[in-house]
């Protein structure tokens, strides 16, 4: 089972519109620092999954029939943009996605080929023989995280959230993923309200997943700054996900 990060930014994503930091200004001339919206594509035994759409041209990326269905974590702009051209075309694609009633904007009213089929957490279905778990997470409109399997190979997509819940952390420990993706869009120190983890946060997460392979995504400008000037602040078992990068399930071990 291969995972390829389409986009690994937060929203607004890098370059920041309007911002002259060093990671912002590198990122207007050197397309390896550019962070996307957050959003990957899952290959395993002939199935191809994407998970979100909020990389604008996806459609573009991925002709008709070339997909086995969509996996959507919630419907804020960020991750569902994408969706807004594919709705035009003509066939059928299947959208699997938590129970939200707004969606965004008129998705659900002019859907197009789009087949939208709603979630309940925990219940376990299949597409092509990978194993999808929706688990749920913490954010500001109803989300869930993926559990994906294949062949015994298990990797569990955790975005946008600001809380694991005890249901889905203590699935996690029973299931044990070989990798988990898991949002980490602020440095330490950021104040107020979020609904995204920092960077302590996630240090404190991954303790309690020993055995599994760390990979932090939805990455902000502030991070990105963060860890330029704290390079060594990341240790052996977490890595930062750059657009374009692949990753191999179960990988390192």
């Amino acid at each position: 089972m291969q995972l390829t990060f389409l986009g690994t930014g937060a929203a607004g994503g890098v370059p920041l519109w309007g911002c002259d930091c060093p990671i912002c200004s590198r990122a207007r001339i050197d397309v390896s620092a550019i962070r996307r919206p957050n959003c990957a594509m899952i290959e395993a035994g002939g199935v191809k999954l994407l998970l979100d759409a909020g990389v604008m041209d996806v459609c573009e990326r991925f002709p008709s029939g070339s997909l086995s269905a969509i996996l959507i974590t919630h419907f804020h702009p960020d991750h569902v943009q994408g969706l807004f051209h594919w709705r035009w075309g003509v066939g059928e694609l299947d959208v699997y996605a938590p129970h939200d009633a707004e969606g965004c904007a008129d998705l659900y009213k002019y859907p197009g080929p789009l087949k939208f089929k709603h979630l309940s957490k925990f219940e376990t279905f299949e597409v092509g023989g990978v194993r999808i778990t929706p688990v749920p997470l913490v954010h500001s409109k109803p989300t869930l995280g993926y559990c994906i399997e294949h062949n015994g190979d298990r990797l569990a997509y955790l975005t946008d959230s600001r809380e694991i819940p005890a249901t889905t952390a203590e699935f996690l420990t029973q299931w044990q993923p070989h990798a988990i993706c898991l949002d980490c869009t602020y440095p330490p120190g950021v104040e107020g309200k979020r609904n995204h983890f920092d960077l302590p946060e996630v240090f404190a997460l991954s303790a309690n997943y020993p055995h599994s392979e760390i990979v932090l995504m939805h990455i902000s400008h502030s991070l990105d700054l963060w860890l330029l000037n704290h390079p060594v602040a990341l240790n052996g078992r977490l890595s930062l996900a750059r657009d374009g990068d692949r990753l191999d399930i179960p990988g390192i071990s």
